[in-house]
């Protein structure tokens, strides 16, 4: 009896003298993903860990190691951690397997590496495991603001922001610290597993002069966005003098083309003497007078207006892909083209909103060495709007405003009635630049740098920028971001056509041809300017003007 205890003993003592126990941090590991990680894990006491079976696992995948160490070396990496994952030292003063630092480093992390890790490590008597916790974090896009005032004179604050994860928290704060309550927050998830989110608020000044938007996450990572609303609700549309305006302005716009034609027809009767024969050489005169104005592009001034356009995931077209940085868009393999006509309603819309003032942006619509897209329509919309197949919907009046490129058919206006034309060389890189206070969307061919054409129209609340890649072109379509010169150049007003035209007749009294001035902007001031922009292009060639057309009984009333 005495025998059989000494032995149980012994053997106890053996046992403990060679049991190992391997520690973890109480708390989880936190990383953003995309970066690497070291999930530390070491045996106490220390001991040279070469001669162990160090294997880390996820759960209930013992077989299958995310790495295993036997026999001195690694002898198996599960496949979606090969290239990622190694053995490393979980500080700067550790020493390493030798002193039973079994650490697990990870690199590229990705959203399905989040969870638990087991650190297993086992001797030749004894083996222990422990847990480590894996928080995968992304921080997402600064939030942008956009303001839309109300009749009663507050302002209803857009907060928006992209590529977050996990589910951040969204708070409203003003210029004094005191935190305000939202109308609402809403979050989506994207298929990349980013997250979007989406609060709202109405103000006054009252409230608060400047408006703090912050989206943070639980590790204390937080971005900010601000909007000053004093300027924003003294401009609003807060009187009943809006209608009036309008009106008063649609006077204004109309006896100024009521001078334009009788000083052109006045200069048509004086240098032609109403002689039929000259009549073609006038028209050249005007061509000519046209195509100084549309060929004038100063990419630098325009640019002066650049912004930053993104696309506005919530309010995509589920048939559309986009990129993660919100730039990049084109149509999914997913998207089942009926192949009648193109597909208007394949559209994605900008995250930016606009009230006021001028607002410039480019795109790519080529990615060498595959040819430019032949189909795409690019331009502005009413925010709340959303497209139809039906073209005829797709109006001004109805709140649209866009150039498209219909692949074999050229290009059209969604004028009412529809214009097309054709353009060479097709656009690789177009700008647009949308100027809301005087009624006026200009598209430029970056590349060649010259001006398209300018649609006129009266823009009403809100509008954003509007893009459809169309369907079956292999470039996608591609939002720039564009440098702003480090000293911009004092704006200088617009001298409108009208001007250009009565310095022209002033010129006509000396007998010597003097060169019309040209414009500061090439910016035209009515639709009726469209067509003849595109007749006088070296660039453009007219295709199939609408018989009923404004724009041909305009330049026969010229006539």
């Amino acid at each position: 009896m005495l025998l059989i205890i000494v032995v149980l003993l012994v053997n106890l003592l053996i046992e403990t003298s060679v049991s190992l126990t391997v520690v973890v941090p109480p708390d989880p590991i936190e990383a953003h993903v995309g970066s690497t990680v070291i999930l530390p894990c070491w045996i106490s006491p220390p001991e040279n860990a070469g001669a162990l079976e160090i294997r880390w696992y996820r759960q209930d995948q013992f077989n299958n190691p995310v790495l295993l160490y036997n026999q001195g070396k690694i002898q198996d990496i599960q496949e979606c951690f090969r290239n990622r994952s190694s053995l490393a030292l979980r500080s700067d003063q550790s020493g390493g397997l030798k002193d039973g630092d079994v650490s697990l480093r990870l690199e590229k992390l990705t959203f399905q590496d989040e969870g638990l890790f087991h650190c297993y490590v086992s001797g030749e008597h004894s083996y222990h495991s422990k847990e480590v916790v894996l928080k995968i974090t992304a921080l997402g896009s600064a939030p942008v603001l956009s303001p839309k005032s109300l009749d009663d004179g507050r302002v209803n604050i857009s907060c928006r922001s992209s590529g977050w994860y996990p589910e951040p928290s969204v708070s409203w704060t003003s210029d004094e610290g005191r935190v305000l309550r939202p109308g609402g927050t809403s979050h989506t998830r994207g298929e990349d597993e980013m997250i979007s989110t989406h609060s709202w608020m109405v103000v006054s000044l009252s409230d608060a002069k400047l408006v703090s938007c912050s989206v943070s996450l639980r590790t204390g990572d937080l971005k900010e966005g601000r909007l000053d609303i004093q300027g924003i609700v003294s401009s609003g549309p807060s009187d009943s003098s809006g209608p009036w305006m309008a009106l008063f302005l649609t006077f204004l716009i109309c006896s100024l083309l009521g001078l334009f034609g009788l000083i052109l027809y006045k200069y048509r009767h004086k240098r032609t003497g109403k002689k039929p024969a000259e009549e073609n050489c006038e028209e050249e005169t005007l061509e000519r007078l046209l195509k100084a104005v549309v060929e004038d592009m100063n990419i630098e001034e325009l640019r002066q207006h650049a912004v930053e356009i993104t696309i506005d995931r919530e309010r995509l077209h589920p048939g559309l892909k986009v990129s993660k940085d919100f730039k990049i868009l084109r149509d999914s393999r997913e998207y089942e083209h009926t192949g009648e006509g193109f597909p208007y309603e394949l559209c994605a819309f900008g995250a930016q909103s606009f009230t006021s003032g001028r607002h410039y942006w480019e795109v790519e619509l080529a990615a060498p060495p595959k040819p430019p897209k032949i189909f795409w329509m690019i331009g502005v919309v009413k925010e709340e709007n959303l497209p139809t197949r039906d073209s005829s919907a797709l109006t001004p009046s109805a709140g649209f405003w866009f150039l498209c490129s219909d692949g074999p058919y050229g290009f059209c206006t969604n004028t009412d009635p529809l214009i097309r034309f054709s353009l060479t060389p097709r656009p690789e890189r177009l700008g647009v630049l949308l100027d809301y206070d005087h009624g006026q969307l200009s598209f430029y061919n970056v590349t060649e740098r010259k001006h398209l054409l300018t649609i006129s129209s009266r823009f009403s609340g809100s509008v954003v920028p509007l893009f459809n890649p169309g369907a079956g072109d292999e470039s996608p379509l591609k939002i720039l971001d564009l440098p702003k010169p480090a000293e911009p150049a004092e704006p200088s007003p617009s001298q409108s056509n009208t001007a250009a035209v009565e310095s022209d007749v002033k010129a006509s009294d000396d007998p010597k041809p003097v060169e019309p001035a040209e414009p500061t902007q090439p910016l035209l001031s009515n639709m009726a300017a469209v067509e003849l922009d595109v007749k006088a292009s070296d660039n453009a060639e007219p295709v199939e003007p609408a018989e009923s057309s404004p724009l041909l009984s305009k330049k026969s009333s010229d006539a």
